[in-house]
């Protein structure tokens, strides 16, 4: 893992190498808060659908509510995209996960949960013909930029869709979704997502 990579910087020069095109990117959201300055930043320069695969999450019903809420984010910001929703199905991440179940939140239990849901946004969009796949992950300063990226490379080695480089928390990514959490008054939960970091978090208050 090369640790000095700037994504940032790989990303504003591939947007720089565009002159004016605009790929289709199929762009996996983890939820709407974190979506919301992705898609602001990213909406002039591809042509994005959104990918609602997150098998992690506690239950169906907070799974509903995140969707809910990346639905509504993207009616109120008049994107006008698609959002792609696969079948909510915990056994997805607790049959990937099993043995990591006390592993702290950070820890070896995140990358797999992360290669998880990118190798499904990976599969879909090879399959459908964009030319560019990534995660909204990136934009959480409690998440590895550099193996969220260097998962999704490694991904892609092979197929015509390729891992468009990120780390949206910087250019002040993260603190413009929290502003943009306030402005639209989206349902920003206290936990990443499955059972088990909510309890960690839980326990920690």
């Amino acid at each position: 893992m090369d640790s000095k990579r700037n994504y940032q910087k790989e990303l504003d020069n591939l947007i720089a190498s565009l002159d004016g095109k605009k790929p289709r990117l199929l762009l996996h959201a983890c939820c709407a808060p974190c979506s919301s300055y992705c898609l602001e930043y990213l909406k002039d320069y591809f042509d994005i659908t959104l990918f609602f695969y997150n098998p992690n999450i506690t239950d169906k019903e907070e799974f509903d509510k995140r969707y809910a809420e990346l639905r509504r984010l993207v009616k109120e910001m008049n994107l006008g995209i698609d959002i792609i929703c696969p079948t909510y199905c915990k056994e997805d991440f607790s049959s990937k996960v099993k043995g990591y179940e006390d592993c702290p939140e950070g820890g070896d239990r995140c990358p797999i949960c992360y290669a998880l849901r990118l190798a499904k946004a990976c599969d879909y969009a090879e399959e459908k013909g964009y030319d560019y796949y990534c995660s909204t992950l990136s934009i959480s300063p409690y998440k590895n930029c550099e193996k969220l990226n260097t998962i999704g490379e490694a991904l892609a080695k092979g197929k015509k869709v390729k891992h468009l480089p990120n780390d949206f928390k910087k250019k002040g990514g993260y603190a413009r979704s929290v502003e943009l959490s306030k402005e639209y008054n989206l349902y920003r939960q206290n936990y990443c997502g499955c059972e088990f970091s909510k309890l960690q978090r839980e326990n920690s208050i």
